[in-house]
């Protein structure tokens, strides 16, 4: 499960200040990356991450119920199925 943040152009952007390692930053300028879109990129990555904890957390008794159910129980529909 993987919810997702897009970025479209006309979300605004905001300056804002970050401390960076000094070799990482170096390395990227070398190489020519775009610093601030592989920041926003990471930062989008790093609140996707945390958004898919925060829901498994909050649904963990659904899903502990549901799982325990079909342990008991089996697949509600399996004997339709066809594979």
């Amino acid at each position: 499960m993987q919810m997702k943040h897009r970025r479209t152009n006309s979300t605004p952007k905001r300056a804002t200040n970050v401390t960076l390692d000094s070799v990482l930053l170096g390395k990227a300028k070398a190489l020519k990356i775009n610093v601030s879109r592989a920041a926003e990129l990471g930062l989008a990555q790093a609140i996707n991450e945390k958004m898919a904890e925060q829901w498994l957390r909050d649904n963990k008794e659904a899903l502990d119920s549901s799982n325990d159910y079909v342990e008991k129980h089996g697949l509600p529909l399996a004997r339709y199925r066809q594979f």
